[in-house]
C-alpha cells in the first residue's frame, strides 16, 4: 500500500504507492458526498409553527484562526481536528434521534489578511506585478513571457500545472521567503497573485476553497448558513452593531483613557487576532517611582559630560507592583544592560530625564505632576507622539554607587544605586527598586552584595544591612528574610526564588497588615491603592504599563501598552477593574455546570481565564471590520432567511428580500426574543419564521474551539451571551481541545512537519483521515495525528468492506440454532455497542474508535478463527448482525465507509446518516465470564507452547519436544484449596460492608509469605466482579458456567491451533496436581510427547 519515505521531513510519513485500494476508497467517498448533497440530507430546519418539536443539537466550531500560512479556505490538519469534534458530536446527535446543525462561517476579519495583502503590496513595488523581478529563478518558467500559443493564464487554477516550480517547493517545505511564494503554495497562478494586494479580494476567493476542504471530507454542514464576516456581508455588519449597541446601552462597554497593546507600525491597539505571537498577553501595568538623582559617581560623570544641562533633573525610573512597600527601600538595582537617559519634554515647564532601558522608553513612559504632562513614546501625546529623545548612553556599571533619593524610604538622605546581576532588559524599566523586608529577590541579592562587595566592585558600606519591617503577615513581618531562610536560598539565581516571591506577594496581599507608614494598621488590599494614590498626586511616580510578554503583530511590529482613548468591554471581576455582577454571573455558569466543559482540565482552564481577565479593547482603526461578534452563532439560525450567498446580495428563504436596513436593533431584538413585539415592514410571517428558528435551535448545545481561544473568544462568547440573553438562552457547553502534532512532533511549515485538510484527503481519503484524527485524542492535552494510522486504516477499511461484502452473501454460512461460540460472540458484540455509546455520549471519540471499531473487528476476527478452528461455519445472523452494528457503531466518524457496508452491502434503502445508534440487551454476565475463560485458557496453553519452542531453538533442555506428537493433560479442580476459601471470605465481607474491593486494604490481613499466590487470585476475583458477574456467584464457590463442558468445546480449536496435538484429556482434581494447584477457573495443563 505504501512505504516509508526516508528522505521525508519524519520517518513517521508513507510514501504513497499503489493507490488501488485508497482510490476505490475514494471513489465511493465522492459518489456519497453527491448523493447526499442533492439529497440536502445535512440541511435542518425548525419545525413549522404547530408542528411537534423534536429533540435538538446545535453545536458550532470557532472560525478557524487564520495565520500567514493558513489564511481564509486552506485549513490545516489542526483545524480539521477542531473541526472533528463537531463533525462527530453532530453525527452521533442525528443518531440519537435529533435534528443536528452544524453550520459554518469564515472569519475575514482583523489583520492577518490586511497584513498579507500589505506584505503582496510591497512585493510588488519591489519585484513588479507578476514577481518578474524577484531575486531568484523560480519564476522563469512562470513569467508571462509565454508562447503565444500557451494556454491563458485563467486556466491556470492548480498550483501543480506550474511543475517543477522551486518557488512552490520553497513555499510547500516551510522555506518561502515572500508572501507570493506562499500564494503559489496555496495554488495560486501567479498572474493572479496581484490582485490579492486588495484585501477585498481575499474574501471572494478563499472561502470557496475552505467549502470545498470540508465537502471532500464529507462535512456535515448545512451550508445554507454560511457567511462571511466584516462590513463585506452588511447583515453581519447589522448583527455586529446590534450587539455592541446592546453591550453598551447595559453599561458593559465604557470609555476611557486605559493602557492597550498597541503596534506602532499599524497605528491602532493589536487585538489577540491581529497577532503573529503573544496572543492572550495583556498590558501589565506599574508604579514607576521617580528617585531623583542627588550626586552621580565619578564614572556616571565622566560618561554623562556636558550631555545634559549640570541642573538637569534625571530621575531612575524603578518600577513596582508594590508601592505600599516603598518606606523599606534601601538601595535601587541596576542590571549588567544598556541603559538611556531621555528627555521628557514638558509644557511650559523645565525638562526632565529619565533613567531607563530604552526597551521601556520605546514601550512609553509618563509623568503628570498637577496640570503639565509630560509624556514619553506612546503612554501620552507630545510634539512627537511615538518618539523619545535619548541623549546619553550608559551600562549599568557606569552608575553604580549614584546616591538617589527614594520617595516614601526612610532613608531621606538618599540611597545607593547597586547591582544586581539578574536585572533583565525585556522587563520593566530594568531599574529595579530594593526592599529587602518584602522582596525575596531584593534580599538574596542584599546578602550576596554583603558577601562579596569586592566582587560586584562596590564598597560594603553602601549596602545598608538594618531592615525595616513594613507589613506584617501570618508568618513574620519580614517576610523575605523568612523564606531565604526556611527555603534555604543560597543566591540570588536560586531556582527556588520564584516560588518565595509568589509566596510572599500572596501572603502580603491576601493577608498582611501595615506596621509602618500612615496607613499602619490597615490591611495591605486597603492600603495599597492609597499610597499609589498618594504617589501618584504628589507627582513622586506615574502610571507605567508594557505588554507583559513579547507580542508582534501581523504586520511584524514589536507592540508596546499605550495609553489611549479607547472603547472596551468591561470584562473582570470588581478587582481586576470589571463588573463584578457580570463576572459573577458568567463563572457561576462555569462552577455550576450550567455551560458544561466536558473535561475537568478544561473548566479548570475556563475558571482561570476568567480569574483573569479584564478590560478589553473592543475596537481597530483599520484591518478588515467588522469587530469579530462572539455570538455569531445566533446568527448561523436566521442567516438563511436573510441571503442565499456568503455576502448578503441575494435574498435568502423570506418571502419578501430583506435588505440590511431593514435589520434594525428593534428586529434584532424580536428576532432573538428580547422583545414581545416590533414594528418593521418585514412579513411578520418572516420575522416570526427567523424568531423561530432561533428559538428551537437556541441555546447553543456546544461550541468547540482549540485551547488558545480559552483565554479570549470562548471567554468572550459565554460574557455576551449572559449579557444579551435570558439565562436559557445560555450556551450549555464550551469544549475546547488540544493542539495537533503531527506524526509525534509540532506542526511547522519550517520544518516541513506540516498537513492541510486538502492534502490528508487527496493522499488518504476522507475516511482514513477522519479515523486518524479521533484517534489524535481528546480533552485539553495536546493530540497527535499519525499519517501511519492513516496509511493503515486505507488497508484496514478496504479489507474490511471487502470481506463484508464477500462474506454476507456466502452460501456455506450456517442458519438455525445459536451455539456457543455464536452466543459469545453476538455476547461481546452487545457489550462493545453500549461501550461505544458510553463514549460518544462522553465525547470520548479515540475511545469510542477503540471499542466501535478496532475491539469490533478483533471480536469479529475471534470468531471467525474459533469458528473456522472447531470446524463450523460462522452462522448467518450473526454476520448480518456483525456488518450492520459495524456501520452503525462508526457512522459519526467515518460515514462513506458505513454507507457503503449500509446501503452497498446490507441493501438499506434510506442513508445510514437517518439511521439510529443500535439498542443492545445488556450483556450476559455467564455468556462473558466464559468468553474470558476461553481467550485466557487458550491464550495460557499456546503461550506454553510457545515458549517450549523458545527454550528448544536455543539449546535448552524441555519437558517435551513441542515438534512431536504430543498430548494436553488439562486438570479442572472441583472445589477451591483451603487459602483461597479464606480469601474469599475476607473479600466478601469487605465487598459486603464497602460495595467494592480495596485491594491495598486486604493486603493487611494477609500474611507476607502467601502473598505470591493470593494476589493473583484476588485480582481474578476482582475482575470477575467488574466484569458484572453477579457476586452471589462470585463468593459462592461456584463459576457461572460448566468448566469442563467450556473445555470440551474448545478442544477441537486447540487441536487444530497447536501442532502436533493429538490428544486432550480433561481431568478433574483436588489439591495440587505436579506441584501446581488449579482452582475453579484456572486450570493447570502440562504436555508430554506420545510415544
Amino acid at each position: 500500500m505504501a512505504t516509508t519515505d526516508a528522505t521525508a521531513a519524519t520517518k513517521a510519513v508513507p510514501k504513497m504507492e499503489n493507490t488501488e485500494k485508497r482510490d476505490t476508497l475514494i471513489a465511493d467517498e465522492i459518489r456519497y458526498q453527491k448523493e447526499w448533497d442533492d439529497a440536502k440530507i445535512f440541511q435542518q430546519d425548525a419545525p413549522a409553527a404547530g408542528e411537534q418539536k423534536p429533540p435538538k443539537f446545535f453545536a458550532t466550531m470557532a472560525y478557524p484562526v487564520r495565520s500567514t500560512w493558513s489564511l481564509p479556505g486552506t485549513l490545516h490538519a489542526g483545524h480539521a481536528f477542531t473541526w472533528s469534534k463537531v463533525e462527530f458530536m453532530t453525527g452521533y446527535a442525528r443518531m440519537k434521534g435529533q435534528k443536528a446543525l452544524f453550520p459554518q462561517g469564515y472569519h475575514c476579519t482583523g489583520m492577518p489578511i490586511k497584513a498579507a495583502a500589505d506584505k503582496l503590496k510591497r512585493e510588488i513595488e519591489l519585484f513588479g506585478q507578476h514577481f518578474e523581478n524577484a531575486p531568484s529563478d523560480e519564476l522563469e518558467q512562470l513569467s508571462l513571457d509565454a508562447k503565444p500559443d500557451a494556454k491563458p493564464a485563467a486556466s491556470k487554477t492548480d498550483i501543480g500545472k506550474f511543475s517543477g516550480s522551486k518557488s512552490k517547493a520553497a513555499a510547500k517545505s516551510g522555506k518561502a521567503k515572500y508572501q507570493y511564494e506562499i500564494m503559489l503554495s496555496l495554488g495560486i497562478p501567479v498572474e493572479e497573485i496581484h490582485k490579492f494586494a486588495d484585501p477585498s479580494h481575499w474574501l471572494h476567493v478563499f472561502p470557496q476553497h475552505c467549502e470545498a476542504d470540508l465537502r471532500s471530507v464529507g462535512a456535515r454542514v448545512d451550508w445554507r448558513r454560511s457567511f462571511v464576516t466584516t462590513d463585506a456581508n452588511p447583515f453581519y455588519d447589522s448583527l455586529v452593531r446590534w450587539q455592541m449597541n446592546k453591550l453598551k446601552s447595559l453599561g458593559k462597554i465604557k470609555f476611557g483613557k486605559r493602557f492597550t497593546v498597541y503596534s506602532p507600525k499599524d497605528g491602532q491597539a493589536c487585538l489577540d487576532h491581529d497577532r503573529s505571537s503573544g496572543e492572550g498577553i495583556a498590558v501589565q501595568e506599574y508604579v514607576a517611582l521617580k528617585l531623583k538623582t542627588l550626586q552621580w559617581c565619578e564614572k556616571a560623570k565622566e560618561v554623562i559630560g556636558d550631555k545634559i544641562p549640570a541642573d538637569a533633573d534625571v530621575y531612575f525610573i524603578p518600577a513596582t507592583l508594590r508601592p505600599e512597600t516603598m518606606y523599606g527601600q534601601t538601595c535601587c538595582f541596576v542590571g549588567p544592560i544598556d541603559y538611556g537617559i531621555f528627555r521628557v519634554q514638558k509644557d511650559g515647564a523645565k525638562d526632565e530625564y529619565f533613567f531607563c532601558s530604552e526597551r521601556s522608553a520605546r514601550n512609553g513612559m509618563y509623568s503628570k505632576i498637577t496640570s503639565a504632562i509630560a509624556k514619553m513614546a506612546f503612554q501620552g501625546t507630545t510634539s512627537s507622539w511615538g518618539q523619545y529623545d535619548k541623549v546619553v548612553t550608559l551600562k549599568g556599571s557606569d552608575v553604580v554607587g549614584t546616591i538617589v533619593h527614594a520617595p516614601l524610604s526612610i532613608h531621606e538622605k538618599g540611597i545607593r544605586i547597586l547591582p544586581m546581576a539578574t536585572v533583565k532588559a525585556t522587563k520593566g524599566t530594568g531599574v529595579v527598586t530594593c526592599v529587602p523586608s518584602d522582596s525575596p529577590d531584593d534580599y538574596a541579592t542584599i546578602m550576596d552584595l554583603i558577601k562579596k562587595p569586592e566582587f560586584y566592585g562596590i564598597q560594603k558600606e553602601w549596602v545598608v544591612e538594618e531592615i525595616l519591617p513594613i507589613i506584617q503577615t501570618p508568618t513574620s513581618n519580614l517576610i523575605a528574610k523568612h523564606l531565604y531562610e526556611t527555603m534555604k536560598i543560597n543566591s540570588p539565581k536560586d531556582q527556588k526564588l520564584p516560588e518565595a516571591k509568589e509566596i510572599a506577594y500572596k501572603e502580603g496581599f491576601y493577608s498582611g497588615v501595615m506596621v509602618y507608614g500612615e496607613f499602619k494598621g490597615m490591611s495591605v488590599q486597603d492600603a495599597k491603592p492609597l499610597v499609589k494614590k498618594q504617589l501618584l498626586d504628589s507627582g513622586l511616580a506615574f502610571n507605567y504599563g508594557e505588554p507583559d510578554g513579547l507580542v508582534i503583530s501581523r504586520s511584524g511590529d514589536e507592540c508596546v501598552a499605550a495609553y489611549l482613548d479607547q472603547w472596551y468591554l468591561n470584562y473582570g471581576s470588581a478587582e481586576n477593574g470589571g463588573d463584578q455582577k457580570w463576572y459573577e454571573d458568567t463563572i457561576n455558569a462555569i462552577e455550576s455546570d450550567r455551560t458544561n466543559c466536558f473535561f475537568p482540565e478544561g473548566k479548570h482552564a475556563m475558571k482561570q481565564a476568567l480569574n483573569w481577565l479584564a478590560q478589553w479593547a473592543c475596537t481597530r482603526s483599520f484591518g478588515l471590520v467588522s469587530n469579530d461578534s462572539t455570538i455569531y452563532m445566533a446568527y448561523y439560525t436566521v442567516c438563511h432567511f436573510l441571503h442565499k450567498d456568503i455576502y448578503g446580495k441575494t435574498p435568502g428563504l423570506s418571502s419578501k428580500p430583506i435588505s440590511p436596513s431593514q435589520m434594525t436593533d428593534e428586529v434584532w431584538d424580536y428576532v432573538f426574543s428580547r422583545a414581545d413585539d416590533v414594528e418593521s415592514d418585514i412579513p411578520r410571517s418572516d420575522l416570526d419564521a427567523m424568531r423561530r428558528e432561533f428559538q428551537y435551535w437556541y441555546p447553543l448545545d456546544v461550541r468547540i474551539s482549540g485551547k488558545d481561544l480559552i483565554n479570549n473568544h470562548l471567554m468572550f462568547c459565554l460574557y455576551h451571551h449572559v449579557a444579551l440573553f435570558e439565562e436559557p438562552y445560555w450556551p450549555r457547553g464550551i469544549r475546547s481541545n488540544g493542539h495537533l502534532m503531527l506524526n509525534g512532533e509540532k506542526m511547522s511549515k519550517s520544518t516541513g512537519n506540516f498537513l492541510t485538510l486538502r492534502d490528508a484527503v487527496e493522499k488518504y481519503g476522507a475516511d482514513a483521515t477522519r479515523i486518524s484524527l479521533a484517534d489524535g485524542g481528546d480533552g485539553i492535552e495536546d493530540a497527535n495525528l499519525e499519517e501511519a494510522v492513516c496509511n493503515a486504516t486505507i488497508l484496514r477499511l478496504y479489507e474490511l468492506r471487502k470481506w463484508c461484502q464477500e462474506t454476507v452473501n456466502d452460501p456455506g454460512l450456517r442458519t438455525g440454532e445459536l451455539g456457543l461460540f455464536d452466543k459469545l460472540f453476538l455476547n461481546e458484540m452487545n457489550i462493545l455497542v453500549s461501550q461505544t455509546k458510553s463514549f460518544y455520549d462522553s465525547t470520548s471519540f479515540k475511545l469510542a474508535l477503540k471499542s466501535g471499531f478496532y475491539d469490533f473487528i478483533a471480536s469479529r476476527d475471534w470468531y471467525r478463527d474459533i469458528t473456522k478452528s472447531v470446524g463450523i461455519a460462522m452462522h448467518h445472523d450473526l454476520v448480518s448482525r456483525y456488518i450492520e452494528l459495524q456501520a452503525l457503531l462508526l457512522t459519526p466518524i467515518a460515514p462513506h465507509f458505513c454507507e457503503y457496508l449500509y446501503r452497498d452491502v446490507l441493501q438499506h434503502k434510506g442513508s445510514v446518516h437517518d439511521a439510529l445508534y443500535p439498542d443492545a440487551p445488556p450483556q450476559d454476565a455467564t455468556l462473558s465470564a466464559v468468553f474470558n475463560y476461553v481467550r485466557t485458557v487458550t491464550s495460557n496453553i499456546t503461550a506454553a507452547e510457545g515458549n517450549q519452542i523458545k527454550k528448544l531453538a536455543k539449546g535448552k533442555t524441555t519437558s517435551y519436544d513441542p515438534k512431536e506428537p504430543k498430548r494436553l493433560a488439562i486438570s479442572v479442580a472441583t472445589s477451591f484449596p483451603a487459602w483461597q476459601e479464606q480469601c474469599i471470605n475476607l473479600i466478601a465481607q469487605q465487598y459486603e460492608s464497602t460495595g467494592a474491593i480495596d485491594v491495598k486494604d486486604l493486603t493487611k490481613q494477609i500474611d507476607k509469605k502467601d502473598m505470591k499466590k493470593v494476589m493473583p487470585f484476588v485480582q481474578l476475583l476482582k475482575r470477575r466482579l467488574d466484569s458484572g458477574e453477579k457476586p452471589d456467584d462470585v463468593f459462592s464457590r461456584r463459576l457461572p458456567f460448566d468448566e469442563a463442558e467450556t473445555l470440551r468445546e474448545i478442544v477441537p480449536s486447540l487441536k487444530q491451533t497447536i501442532p502436533k496435538l493429538e490428544a486432550v484429556e480433561i481431568n478433574m482434581v483436588e489439591g495440587e496436581t505436579e506441584g501446581k494447584t488449579a482452582t475453579p477457573g484456572n486450570p493447570t495443563f502440562t504436555f508430554e510427547n506420545i510415544k
